[in-house]
């Protein structure tokens, strides 16, 4: 009893300042949250069975920065505004525990190891082909990796990199917002307000009055005096900033009225957009390819630049070389924009999805190819209301998040034109474009949300040999492993039986085993605990033999396939023996293969002439009809 207390003690607050002894369990009594031993019996066993279903079969995690589900707003701002919701109240100082995304579904991030990997905070994946990366660290530090066209990579040299680069003039500045162009050129603001830029500059984009590419980031600051940026926007080759006061500054390619200012010409350095944004505050922007977007603190939602395919959503497909208001949308109060490359999402207070604009790969939603000139309202069918909507310039891929947690995508999705909304096994929707958009770039800058609690999964690992929370020990060659019976019991067939057939080994608290050695029982046991092996091809072979012993199907699996990775000239013959001993027949082919692919050298080891005799005259005559001999 006192192992169950402890493993409450441990893993549940309630239970933190309750004392307990052998001699007095009047606390455990008289909580009215558990009335009897039996009774905490039952919520034990019944917590581990849960934590082995859904940790150790699943195993998933499900919270994401950014993606609010309805509770928590975003870490920083994201390149479109966030959803409004309440703010979560502060968390304990705790130790922090892996994020609940995965930046490993970016494949550009598999160069990375493990522990860069949980290094990150904030991180973007972009290019032409996704092949390229920056991302921030827990220490401010900011580094690039990838394929540095036309300097985006911001290292000074136009050289590409696997290996990431750090960019020493932005230590220490924590990143609050970040976009990039498809020119490309990149644009980050800091929580100080701060704006830098670097790539591609044909067009002015960086806002530094030339034309010259930016090879390294440069402070923008033309007409920002004493402005603070909040957010920043790209479109292919123009640029888009909000401060903090509700102003909106464009710059760079012109040649549609992306940036606003009445005229056709190039805008070589930030210039505030006016006109029917006068006096008004716009608290988000959003590009297109070649459009700019911006919603007001009031819900109105504004549009300028290109319209040929009606992504403006002002009812015609004429451009518009100043903002024009999307009078369709009169009487909604708009939360979110989102552009993709020409086309427009709009989400409403009241969660409700708008899109318009060009629709070649279904990417409105609205059922069928047809652009659309106003706003069409979609997904009015679902009954869960609609809190995240997502796109980016890149792509032709939408998606959205209801408040129930359920991601939809459609448009372009690996090649496929999905014209409706499609439901996805995917808990966020940054998911959507690592998997199905071409490039399978990142909407928006990415932050690593890390969890200060341990999932069910981890509390179950963490447990694993826990003296103060186990109620059984195993003896291995004079050393204890400390488990749980109700784990084993869930886990393996052979304990299940142990402890509920009346074997003498349930009323034991110690059992010894001297079948096995202490690695591979350990092993053996912190495998039912994580449902991972880490053993060297050598010690494999043992917990080889403890699987079969066990019936433990999968674990002889694991076993045949950590063998397989490590066979060498040296063991190739032990390990051939045991697979034959153990009745492994697929790994005896492929140790009896590769015995005969390296026959020389193979037969020069120890381990070859240490062989039974018996088992050296079948491996002879097997070699021999395989014609290892004919020469």
């Amino acid at each position: 009893m006192g192992a169950r207390v402890a493993f409450l003690r441990r893993n549940c607050s309630h239970y933190l300042g309750k004392e307990y002894g052998k001699a007095d369990e009047r606390w455990l009594h008289s909580d009215p949250t558990i009335v009897s031993l039996e009774l905490l019996t039952v919520v034990l066993d019944g917590i581990l069975a849960l934590v082995l279903v859904y940790a150790i079969v699943k195993d998933k995690h499900y919270s994401v920065s950014g993606d609010s589900g309805g509770l928590t707003a975003p870490a920083s701002p994201s390149p479109v505004p966030p959803v409004l919701t309440p703010t979560p109240p502060p968390r304990r100082a705790r130790v922090r525990y892996p994020a609940m995304v995965d930046v490993g579904k970016w494949p550009l991030f598999t160069l990375l190891g493990a522990q860069e990997v949980s290094s990150i905070r904030q991180a973007c994946v972009f290019g032409t082909s996704a092949n390229e990366a920056i991302y921030i660290t827990q220490d401010d530090e900011v580094f690039v990796f990838g394929l540095n066209c036309s300097n985006c990579l911001g290292t000074g040299d136009s050289q590409s990199t696997m290996v990431p680069k750090k960019l020493d003039f932005l230590r220490g500045k924590k990143v609050v917002s970040l976009s990039y162009g498809s020119g490309p050129h990149v644009l980050l603001a800091t929580e100080g307000g701060e704006l830098f830029a670097w790539g591609h500059n044909g067009y002015s984009q960086l806002g530094n009055g030339t034309t010259n590419q930016g090879v390294s980031p440069i402070l923008v600051s033309t007409n920002l005096q004493n402005k603070k940026i909040t957010q920043v926007a790209c479109g292919s080759h123009h640029s888009l900033a909000l401060t903090h006061d509700g102003e909106v500054f464009a710059w760079g390619y012109n040649n549609c009225g992306q940036v606003g200012s009445g005229a056709t010409a190039n805008q070589p350095t930030p210039r505030r957009v006016t006109n029917c944004l006068q006096g008004k505050v716009v608290m988000g922007i959003a590009c297109g390819q070649t459009s700019s977007m911006a919603v007001l603190d009031n819900g109105e939602v504004f549009g300028w630049g290109y319209n040929g395919n009606g992504q403006l959503g002002v009812g015609n497909n004429g451009n518009q070389l100043t903002p024009c208001r999307l009078a369709a949308l009169q009487g909604l109060c708009v939360l979110q924009i989102a552009s993709g490359y020409a086309h427009s999402l709009a989400l409403t207070d009241e969660g409700l999805l708008y899109a318009w604009g060009a629709n070649t790969y279904g990417q409105l939603g609205t059922g069928n190819k047809s652009n659309q000139l106003s706003p069409v309202h979609i997904m009015a069918e679902k009954e869960s209301r609609i809190v995240e909507i997502a796109a980016c310039h890149s792509t032709h891929t939408s998606a959205c998040k209801t408040q129930s947690g359920q991601v939809y995508m459609w448009g372009q999705c690996r090649g496929q034109s999905i014209v409706l909304p499609h439901l996805t096994h995917f808990s966020c929707t940054d998911d959507v474009f690592a998997c199905f958009a071409t490039p399978s770039v990142m909407w928006r800058l990415l932050s690593m949300e890390y969890d200060d609690f341990l999932t069910v999964a981890q509390s179950l690992r963490k447990e694993f040999d826990s003296p103060e929370t186990a109620d059984l020990k195993f003896s291995v060659d004079g050393k204890y492993i400390h488990v749980h019976k109700a784990v084993l019991k869930i886990r393996c067939e052979h304990f299940r039986s142990m402890f509920q057939s009346h074997w003498t080994e349930d009323t034991k608290e110690v059992i010894e085993i001297d079948q096995f050695s202490y690695p591979v029982y350990r092993s053996f046991l912190e495998f039912l605990y994580t449902d991972n092996v880490d053993l060297p091809p050598e010690d494999a072979i043992g917990l080889l033999d403890l699987a079969t012993s066990y019936c433990e199907n999968r674990l002889k699996r694991l076993c045949q396939h950590i063998i397989k990775r490590g066979i060498t000239v040296e063991n190739a013959f032990s390990l051939l023996s045991a697979a034959v001993r153990y009745d492994a027949e697929d790994l005896e082919e492929f140790c009896f293969k590769f015995c005969v692919n390296h026959l020389t050298e193979v037969t020069q080891t120890a381990a070859f002439w240490q062989i039974d005799g018996n088992m050296l005259k079948e491996f002879i005559c097997r070699a021999s009809r395989c014609g290892a001999f004919k020469n």
